[in-house]
């Protein structure tokens, strides 16, 4: 009785495993969604956008983008965390949906470690200080001098509240003492189209989406918000050189929904690893000033242990800085 319980076990076992294997070696057999958190246009977008054409190429399937904004990102994430978890379905991910986020609202709408699954870091990307270009500032100095001065009159742009871009000139504006308000919208690309109309002051933008814009002529930049200076705007002095020592950055990574197949991540991570090799995706991205992460930090493995690190390095800045989101 024992032996032939144990073969009807082995036998369900079996039964379900050989489904969920030819699954795994079909995929993807039909189009995936890359749902992008933010509005089109915006930084993530366009990083997104190129990521998407190339590993559609790479799987042999057409990754369709789909743009949720809202919620500092929170929404398109969250409609990720509820899909079905069988690799169809994939987020791009930030510091701000898959850490800041964790500390700055009072009730997040889903745990970042615990309802995703790590699929591939993909890029770093810096984030670059920009005004509007009839503001009568010359260098850093000069606006930190006039912002101080005209505080109640000024205001500063972001992608929404609990955004990177928000929290980036959160933590600008506190190391620099300036008591600026803060104005959200639906994705960087409006809070752009209204610096650049001058309907707002700065804006702390990825370098990805503000390079074109200041190439332009259409905003100025003050300065990188990072230790270093960034080699897409090389002439461009960073904040801490300027004396104001702040890191603000963003990343970029694609999650799963919990509990996906580790067949069909380790694929989708295969896939991605070739994606991020193209020549052409990294001199594309390279234009916009992402940094394209070396191969041993692409693991899934790499990506759950950076997202934990990420939450607990910002949860102290976000706490000093006394913004909380309901």
């Amino acid at each position: 009785m024992f032996r032939a319980a144990l073969k009807l076990l082995v036998s369900a076992a079996i039964a379900l495993a050989v489904p969920a294997l030819a699954s795994a070696q079909e995929y993807p057999s039909r189009p995936l969604t890359m749902v992008i958190p933010f509005a089109a246009g915006g930084p993530t977008d366009v990083l997104g956008r190129i990521v998407a054409q190339r590993l559609g190429e790479v799987l042999g399937q057409q990754v369709v983008v789909e743009n949720v904004g809202g919620a500092g990102g929170g929404n398109g994430s969250l409609r990720v965390a509820n899909a079905p978890a069988d690799g169809y379905t994939m987020v791009l991910g930030t510091v701000g949906t898959h850490a800041q986020n964790q500390t700055l609202y009072k009730r997040p709408l889903y745990n970042a470690e615990g309802d995703f699954t790590p699929v591939a870091l993909l890029a770093d990307v810096p984030i670059v200080l920009v005004i509007r270009k009839d503001l009568p500032v010359k260098d850093f100095k000069d606006f930190v001098a006039y912002t101080k001065a005209n505080a109640g009159k000024m205001t500063f742009a972001s992608a929404g509240a609990g955004s990177a871009s928000h929290l980036a000139c959160v933590v600008f504006n506190s190391a620099a003492g300036l008591p600026v308000t803060h104005v959200p919208y639906r994705g960087t690309g409006p809070a752009m189209q209204d610096l650049q109309g001058g309907r707002v002051d700065y804006l702390c933008d990825m370098i990805s989406t503000a390079k074109p814009q200041i190439d332009g002529g259409a905003v100025k930049p003050i300065a990188i918000l990072t230790k270093d200076r960034s080699p897409a705007l090389p002439n461009l002095s960073s904040a801490t050189e300027e004396g104001t020592k702040v890191e603000a950055y963003t990343w970029n990574a694609i999650f799963l929904p919990k509990n996906a197949p580790k067949a069909i991540v380790d694929k989708l991570n295969a896939a991605l690893v070739d994606t991020m090799k193209t020549p052409w995706v990294q001199e594309r991205l390279a234009a916009l000033g992402a940094v394209v992460v070396s191969p041993d930090r692409m693991t899934p493995e790499y990506l759950a242990k950076f997202v934990n690190s990420e939450i607990e390095k910002w949860a102290a800045p976000i706490k000093a800085s006394g913004v909380q989101v309901e």
